[in-house]
């Protein structure tokens, strides 16, 4: 089954509001990117990350990640299947020096996308010590 225009720009809506909620702080944008029972994981500076969605919007919620106008992300992949998508998306800049590689599943539920799973690599800089 083909993916067509407006799911993909469907599919793309919900990466891009968890892309403008982190780089700007606004908890709104991921509750909205984010289902409410969706889960992270993934490992930065050794440190695992296997938690609630919710710790990830708690943690930004006021903090913007662009702390220097360097924050850049860009899909790199989009496939899609009936109700099921997952995209690929690298992030830089992310508190001024750290990269990531997320990838994202995302169900439509309702007629809506919403982000169900983010999986993260960090792939360089040094975090800031996270309160």
């Amino acid at each position: 089954m083909a993916t067509t225009a407006q799911e993909t720009d469907q599919i793309t809506r919900a990466v891009n509001l968890y892309v403008e909620g982190v780089r700007d702080g606004d908890a709104a944008k991921l509750q909205e990117a984010f289902h409410p029972d969706a889960h992270m994981w993934g490992s930065m500076a050794g440190q695992r990350y296997d938690e609630p969605v919710t710790e990830l919007i708690a943690m930004v919620d006021g903090k913007p990640v662009d702390v220097d106008g360097s924050f850049h992300a860009q899909i790199t992949s989009l496939e899609q299947t009936g109700d099921a998508a997952s995209v690929t998306l690298s992030e830089e800049g992310f508190w001024g020096t750290v990269s990531f590689v997320d990838f994202f599943s995302l169900a439509r539920i309702d007629d809506t996308w919403k982000i169900v799973n983010k999986t993260f690599v960090h792939t360089g800089g040094e975090p800031p010590a996270i309160e």
